[in-house]
């Protein structure tokens, strides 16, 4: 299994407003192969008010992520509709993980 994780940090009181804007994303994932599953998760605020989440894709290997990164899929969930301006503090962050088998 592999893993891909983007942390984004959206400014105070806009917490709402970015939650909104992946219910309505159209990700076109469920075309891909590979892919199993998706959650956006969010962590308490930070004491400015600000917020922290994390998108957090699973899949059944790096070359199915990979194979979804350069697909017709990802251009379309990737185009048009950026986040409003002052919405993020700063750009996502990804993290990639590689299952251990144990």
């Amino acid at each position: 299994m592999f893993i891909a994780m983007n942390q984004f940090h959206v400014a105070a009181g806009r917490g709402g407003e970015f939650e909104e804007r992946w219910r309505q994303r159209d990700s076109h994932l469920d075309e891909v192969p590979g892919f199993r599953g998706f959650h956006l998760v969010r962590r308490q605020d930070d004491a400015d008010g600000s917020h922290r989440y994390a998108s957090h894709t699973t899949w059944e290997s790096r070359e199915a992520f990979t194979a979804w990164t350069e697909s017709d899929a990802f251009r379309k969930a990737h185009a048009g509709n950026p986040m409003p301006k002052g919405l993020m503090l700063g750009p996502p962050q990804i993290m990639l993980w590689e299952s251990v088998e144990l």
